[in-house]
C-alpha cells in the first residue's frame, strides 16, 4: 500500500511537471510567431527575470535523464500501480463522474471505464466516490477503451446469489414486477423469476393484480439451468412458519372447544376453516340444522365465525369443526303438545325415489313416505305427487323425541276408499276401469283413486288365446268390468271383462263338433303349426303334419282351407284342427269303397259257378259236353275277375 502511495505520488509530480512544459510550450509557440522581427537577445530578455536567469544550456546536460536501470525501477513502480483486468471478471469501481450520457469509473486500470447511465436506472442517488460491481467485457475496443457493464456483474452476482439461496435454503427478496398467465413475475436483482399462483399463499387466491408494486420473500425452489428459468414460492416461508403454530394449536385443542376462523374455501362437501394457522373441515352437515343444499347458502369467503371443535386428529392434524352445534337442537323447541294423528304444516325441501321430506321448522323433518302419499295400491313416484318447495299438510304417523324421527302421511287426510267398498263394489256388479299397469298375468286397473283391481289374463277374452296383456290394451286404455272378488281386509279386488259376455264356448261346443269340417284362414304359422282364424272370432290350432295338402304341398300363411275338427276342448278353451286329415280320410274312403265293390263282384261270380256245378251232376252223359264247355267258359270268368 505504501508503494502505491509512492508511485502515486510520483505521478502526481511527473504531471505536474507536464503541465508546467505544455505551458512554456505555448508560450514558446507564441514567441516564436514574432521571431522574425525579434532577436534572439529580446527574446532572452524578455523571458529572463531579475531575479533569476534562464539556463539555455540545460538541454545538454543530463538534467532528465535516467539510465536503463532507473527507468526500469520507474516503469515497474507504475506498473505495480495499475490492476491486472481480466475478460469475464467482476471488479469494484469508484464512479469518477457523472454526466447524462455515461458514468465514468475508476477501476485502478490504466483507463478508466465508461457505463451507460441506463444501467443505473435503480440507483438514483448514486454520486461520485460511490463504489459499484462492473463486469468487465474487454479490457479494451478498438479505440483502446475499457468496456465494462453494470447490468451484467448485477446478473451474474444475481444468479450467484439465487443459486446460493436454493442450495443453503436461504430467503431472498424480490420485486412483483407484473402479472402473467398463472401467476407472478418476480424481479430477484436483475433475474426474472416466476411465482406461481399456488405458491402464493396457503388460501387460494382470487386477485393477483393486489401484489404487484410489492417486495416480497421468497424460497427458490426451482432452477433450469439450460433456459435460464427461476422458480421462486411465498407460501414455504407461510407454511414453515405455520408449522410450528399449527403444532401448537393442535396440542391445545379440546373436544368441545370453541374457536374463532375464517371462512377460507367453500366446496359442495363442505368449508374449510382457517384457525390462525391450522385448517378444519366443517362438513355441510354440521352447518345447520336444517337441511342445505350448498355452503354457500348460508356461509361466504372471509367471513369470520365461531365453531366448536367437534375432532381431531394429532398425526394428521385434521380438526373436524361443527357450527349448528352451538344452537340448540331444533327439536328441544319442538311442541310438546304434538303428539300422532296431529296434523302439522310445511315446506318440502328433499324427493328421493322412496318418498320426501317435509321441514315443520329448521331442522325438524318427517319423512312421508310414497305409500303414505294415495290409497292407490300401486305405487307410483313421489313426484307424480310432491315437489320442493310445496307447502303442505300432513299428518304425524310416528313419533320418537328421542331418536329425532318422524314419519308424516298426506292421504291420511282424505277418507279410506276401503271402508264402504263392500257397499259400493259388490260382486258381479259392472263397472268402467283405467289401465295403470300390466304384467305377464294380468292387467291393474283403478276404477277410482284408491281403489285397484287385477284382471287376470285368463279373464280377458272368451275367444281370443291371449299370451301378454299388451296384445289385448295399453296403459291409459279404458276397460268395462265386473267385480269377481273381493277381499276388505287384505285390499284385494279381481275383475273380470269376459264376464260382461255370455260364455260363447257353449255355444261352440255344439258348432265345432269333431269330425265336423270348417273353412279358416292362416293366421301365424310357428314351429310346430299354425294359428287358424275359424267362423265367430274363435281360433284353432293345426299341427305341423295335419298342414300337408293332397298335391304334397303345405298350407302357407294368409292361405284360406277346409280345416277338420280333430278335438274341441272346452274348459281349455283349445280346438285343435286338420287339413290333411280331410283328404286323407276321403282318399281312404275311396279305396275302401272300390274294395268293397270288388267283392261283392266276387261273391256273385262264385255264386254262379255253384249253381253250373250243382245242375251238371244232374246232368245225362249227353249234356256233359255242354255242360263242360259251359264250365270251362265259367271258370275262365271266375279267374279274371279275380285277377
Amino acid at each position: 500500500m505504501a508503494k502505491k502511495q509512492v508511485a502515486e505520488k510520483e505521478l502526481e509530480a511527473k504531471t505536474a511537471e507536464l503541465q508546467g512544459t505544455d505551458a512554456r510550450l505555448a508560450e514558446k509557440e507564441t514567441i516564436e510567431s514574432e521571431a522574425d522581427s525579434v532577436s534572439i537577445e529580446q527574446i532572452k530578455s524578455s523571458l529572463a527575470t531579475p531575479d533569476q536567469d534562464f539556463d539555455w544550456d540545460a538541454d545538454d546536460k543530463v538534467f532528465g535523464k535516467y539510465s536503463d536501470e532507473d527507468r526500469k525501477k520507474f516503469e515497474d513502480m507504475y506498473t505495480d500501480t495499475f490492476n491486472q483486468i481480466t475478460q469475464g471478471e467482476i471488479i469494484s469501481g469508484t464512479v469518477v463522474s457523472i454526466n447524462n450520457k455515461d458514468v465514468v469509473l475508476n477501476v485502478g486500470f490504466k483507463s478508466d471505464g465508461l457505463v451507460s447511465t441506463s444501467e443505473f436506472r435503480d440507483t438514483p442517488d448514486l454520486k461520485v466516490g460511490d463504489k459499484v460491481d462492473v463486469f468487465v467485457e474487454a479490457p479494451e475496443d478498438a479505440n483502446g477503451q475499457l468496456i465494462l457493464s453494470r447490468k451484467r456483474a448485477k446478473t451474474q452476482r444475481s444468479w450467484e446469489t439465487i443459486n446460493e439461496a436454493l442450495d443453503n435454503d436461504r430467503i431472498i427478496n424480490g420485486f412483483v414486477k407484473s402479472r402473467t398467465k398463472g401467476g407472478l413475475i418476480v424481479d430477484i436483482m436483475g433475474v426474472e423469476a416466476f411465482l406461481p399462483g399456488s405458491q402464493i399463499d396457503i388460501k387460494p387466491i382470487r386477485d393477483y393484480d393486489v401484489y404487484v408494486g410489492k417486495t416480497m420473500e421468497f424460497k427458490v425452489v426451482k432452477i433450469n439451468h439450460e433456459f435460464k428459468n427461476v422458480v421462486v414460492s411465498h407460501k414455504i416461508l407461510i407454511e414453515d412458519d405455520l408449522e410450528s403454530q399449527k403444532v401448537e394449536i393442535v396440542s391445545k385443542l379440546e373436544k368441545g372447544q370453541v374457536l374463532e376462523g375464517t371462512v377460507k374455501n367453500i366446496t359442495d362437501f363442505g368449508v374449510f376453516i382457517d384457525l390462525g394457522g391450522v385448517d378444519g373441515l366443517l362438513h355441510i352437515t354440521d352447518i345447520s340444522w336444517g337441511r342445505i343444499e350448498h355452503p354457500k347458502e348460508v356461509l361466504s369467503l372471509d367471513e369470520k365465525i365461531n365453531v366448536v371443535v367437534l375432532d381431531f386428529d394429532d398425526e394428521k392434524k385434521r380438526i373436524a369443526l361443527g357450527l349448528k352445534q352451538l344452537t340448540p337442537h331444533p327439536w328441544e323447541s319442538l311442541d310438546t303438545n304434538l303428539t300422532i294423528g296431529s296434523k302439522v304444516k310445511g315446506k318440502i325441501v328433499t324427493v328421493a325415489d322412496y318418498g320426501a321430506f317435509l321441514e315443520i321448522i329448521p331442522g325438524v323433518e318427517g319423512l312421508i313416505h310414497v305409500s303414505e302419499m294415495s290409497w292407490s295400491q300401486n305405487l307410483r313416484s313421489p313426484q307424480e305427487f310432491l315437489k320442493v318447495s310445496d307447502e303442505i299438510e300432513a299428518e304425524v304417523l310416528t313419533l320418537d323425541r328421542d331418536d329425532r324421527k318422524m314419519s308424516l302421511g298426506i292421504k291420511q287426510l282424505t277418507q279410506d276408499p276401503w271402508q264402504n267398498v263392500a257397499e259400493r263394489y259388490p260382486i258381479g256388479s259392472k263397472h268402467t276401469a283405467v289401465v295403470k299397469n300390466m304384467t305377464n298375468f294380468g292387467v291393474f286397473v283403478e276404477i277410482e283413486e284408491g281403489i285397484d283391481g287385477l284382471i287376470h289374463i285368463s279373464d280377458l277374452s272368451w275367444s281370443k288365446k291371449v299370451n301378454h296383456p299388451n296384445e289385448f290394451t295399453k296403459v291409459g286404455d279404458t276397460l268395462d268390468v265386473v267385480v269377481l272378488e273381493l277381499d276388505v281386509e287384505s285390499r284385494k279386488l279381481s275383475l273380470g271383462h269376459k264376464q260382461l259376455e255370455e260364455n260363447p264356448w257353449d255355444t261352440f261346443e255344439t258348432i265345432f263338433t269333431v269330425d265336423s269340417i270348417h273353412q279358416g284362414t292362416v293366421v301365424k304359422v310357428t314351429d310346430k303349426g299354425a294359428v287358424i282364424a275359424l267362423p265367430y272370432g274363435v281360433e284353432g290350432f293345426v299341427p305341423t303334419k295335419h298342414m300337408a295338402k293332397e298335391d304334397g304341398g303345405t298350407i302357407k300363411a294368409e292361405e284360406t282351407n277346409d280345416f277338420k275338427i280333430i278335438e274341441f276342448n272346452k274348459d281349455a278353451k283349445r280346438i285343435v284342427v286338420s287339413h290333411a286329415r280331410i283328404w286323407e280320410e276321403a282318399k281312404a274312403e275311396a279305396a275302401n269303397e272300390e274294395r268293397n265293390a270288388k267283392k261283392k263282384e266276387a261273391k256273385a261270380s262264385s255264386s254262379a259257378v255253384k249253381k253250373v256245378k250243382d245242375s251238371v251232376e244232374k246232368s245225362t252223359l249227353g249234356d256233359l259236353g255242354v255242360l263242360a264247355q259251359l264250365k270251362q267258359q265259367m271258370e275262365g270268368e271266375e279267374n279274371k275277375a279275380k285277377k
